[in-house]
């Protein structure tokens, strides 16, 4: 019975036997061993031993670009709507466009109900510029966050909004996703120190 190396202080005493292999143990093959002291530990990261991104990733970093896209979209949108909201009061009172439906279609919407879907468009573009902002520092709590934002945004886009909404949509999807891969999970659960 070898235990590898003679000078090996963590072996038995020369002459005697370990205590599993004796009389009633089963034969166990000797491997030869490997060096001193402990053996050395994997990486630590945050899955499986891989390490900690440094540098956001490209995907990460396209869905701050998209976030940044979707500001603008909406800042776009809020001077539409703001526009339309001031247009149809002034108009209003316009005897002139009484009789022309298309714009009985426009007046159909109340400034009220125009001038809140301006308020809305501003406050989504505010989150969305909050969210851009925080990505460079933000932990696993963003990162849901800016799940549940694209999520939203992408249902938003498809039912009232839907030809102006189609961009947001696909947008949004990638978003999503680029935030929700595996690259999006390591950047936003490294360790911060």
């Amino acid at each position: 019975m070898s235990y590898g190396d003679p000078n090996n202080p963590y072996g038995p005493p020369p002459g005697q036997q370990p205590h599993n292999q004796g009389y009633g143990y089963p034969q166990q093959p000797q491997h030869p061993q490997q060096g001193y002291g402990y053996p050395s530990a994997p990486p630590v990261g945050p899955y499986h031993g891989a390490p900690a991104p440094t540098s956001m990733p490209g995907t990460v970093s396209t869905a701050r670009v998209l976030l940044w896209v979707i500001v603008g979209l909406q800042l776009i949108g809020v001077a539409l709507f703001a526009f339309s909201a001031a247009s149809v009061e002034a108009a209003k009172d316009d005897a002139t466009l009484r009789d022309e439906p298309a714009f009985q279609q426009l007046a159909d919407y109340s400034s009220g109900m125009l001038w809140a879907l301006t308020a809305f468009a501003l406050a989504w573009g505010v989150f969305a510029l909050v969210l851009a902002v925080k990505f460079g520092k933000g932990g696993n709590g963003l990162r849901i966050t800016t799940l549940v934002f694209g999520i939203i945004t992408a249902i938003l886009g498809l039912y009232p909004f839907i030809l102006v909404g189609l961009v947001h949509t696909v947008l949004a999807i990638l978003i999503a996703v680029f935030v929700g891969n595996a690259a999006g999970s390591a950047w936003f659960n490294r360790p911060r120190y």
